[in-house]
């Protein structure tokens, strides 16, 4: 029985089979499947920290106070409040009365203690008459010396109570003098607790003065912020209806509080700054400059409490690193601690980046840092000419 032979068709296919088998083989690397190329996950720029010359500056916040107070009081006491003549607000002047205290009693005192002192003057002219007569007799004998020496003890009794009556005159000329409260210095009238009709102790409160107008801000800070203030510096502060004020430090406190390590600082405030005693103010303490590894804010990530940048790596991918920030100047920040200048940061797109991811470099940057790396002569600089071509070439395939 004759053997069918194959049909053509089949071994055409058998052949088409094993060459795309010998073809694939070829195109696959030794050793292995296919490698497939990762994706990039964004696009990026890429900065570097610059280091700039910023104001120091220490921030700080506390109440406005003033420089100092005026208690206004009587110095005499048992009298009745006659006059009340300022009201809180008022600005006066050193010698103004603000207050008058009944006086008819004192003057009716005074009136009397003047006949008194009369009254001992003439008992010490008569005195000192009688021992002039009897010290011209003292020759003649007419007189004893015991007697003599009487006149001259009465002389000199008469003379100290004559001196005892002129002191209580002027005593009560004083007293009569202080029914007129006036004040001692110039000042702004802060408040007012007399009440007009009160019979008064000497030293109750009548009114309270910030002396000259002057107000200060008096911020808090601790021992390491006490050390970048001096004298002499300039202080911003915002008060709560949002203006902003200027002060200079005249005095930076010498201890620290024992309960909360922090110390004063007094601020001198412009009379027309429109601050009010009370107020509670923020702001902050300009000393000087002093240079800062700065970024733009859009580099910096916040997560958790903590500062991140993102770090490009040599394979062109990211890496995060922890930072310290400081300073806020405008749109940059300054960074203390977690990298240098010489770091590759990516600028912006921080939140949608993960550990180790691969990203591109925008065109523009990868340019400007491959010429900042090229060297000036050599094979190096063949290598970045390359790399830039490449990317042109990219380009015009795109296009």
């Amino acid at each position: 029985m004759e053997r069918k032979r194959p049909s053509n068709r089949y071994g055409f296919r058998a052949a088409l089979l094993l060459g795309l088998a010998a073809a694939l083989t070829a195109c696959s690397p030794p050793g292995g499947a296919p490698e497939q190329q990762e994706a990039s996950l964004l696009t990026v720029e890429m900065v570097r920290a610059q280091t700039q010359s910023w104001p120091r500056t220490v921030q700080a916040n506390g109440a406005i106070e003033a420089w100092q107070e005026i208690i206004v009081s009587p110095e005499t006491g048992g009298l009745r409040v006659a006059e009340l003549l300022v009201e809180v607000g008022a600005t006066v002047e050193r010698g103004d009365l603000l207050a008058r205290l009944a006086d008819d009693t004192v003057r009716a005192e005074v009136r009397r203690q003047e006949a008194t002192v009369a009254q001992a003057r003439a008992s010490f002219e008569q005195a000192r008459s009688d021992y002039r007569r009897a010290r011209a007799t003292e020759d003649s004998g007419a007189l004893s010396d015991q007697r003599i020496e009487e006149y001259r003890i009465t002389e000199q009794t008469a003379q100290a109570t004559l001196d005892a009556a002129t002191a209580e005159l002027d005593n009560l000329q004083l007293k009569l003098a202080q029914t007129r409260i006036t004040a001692i210095d110039d000042g702004v009238v802060a408040s007012k607790s007399g009440i007009l009709g009160d019979v008064v102790a000497a030293g109750t409160e009548l009114y309270r003065l910030i002396r000259q107008g002057r107000l200060e801000w008096r911020p808090e800070v601790d021992a390491r912020q006490l050390a970048a203030i001096a004298v002499g510096d300039t202080a911003r502060l915002t008060l709560p209806d949002g203006r902003q004020v200027e002060g200079r430090v005249w005095l930076t406190g010498p201890v620290l509080n024992d309960g909360t390590g922090r110390a004063t600082v007094y601020v001198e405030l412009d009379e027309a700054s429109g601050a009010r005693r009370g107020m509670f103010a923020n702001g902050t303490i300009l000393s000087g400059d002093s240079p800062a590894l700065t970024l733009p804010q859009s580099a910096i990530t916040r997560r958790d409490g903590r500062a991140y940048v993102w770090l490009l790596q040599e394979d062109d991918r990211v890496a995060s690193r922890v930072v310290q920030t400081g300073r806020q100047l405008g749109e940059r920040v300054e960074i203390l601690a977690g990298i240098t200048a010489e770091d590759r940061v990516v600028l912006s797109g921080g939140a949608f980046l993960s550990e180790g991811a691969r990203v591109t470099i925008s065109r523009a940057e990868a340019a400007n840092d491959a010429s900042e790396k090229a060297p000036p002569d050599g094979a190096g600089s063949g290598v970045t000419r390359l790399a830039l071509d490449g990317a042109a070439g990219d380009a015009r395939s795109e296009g």
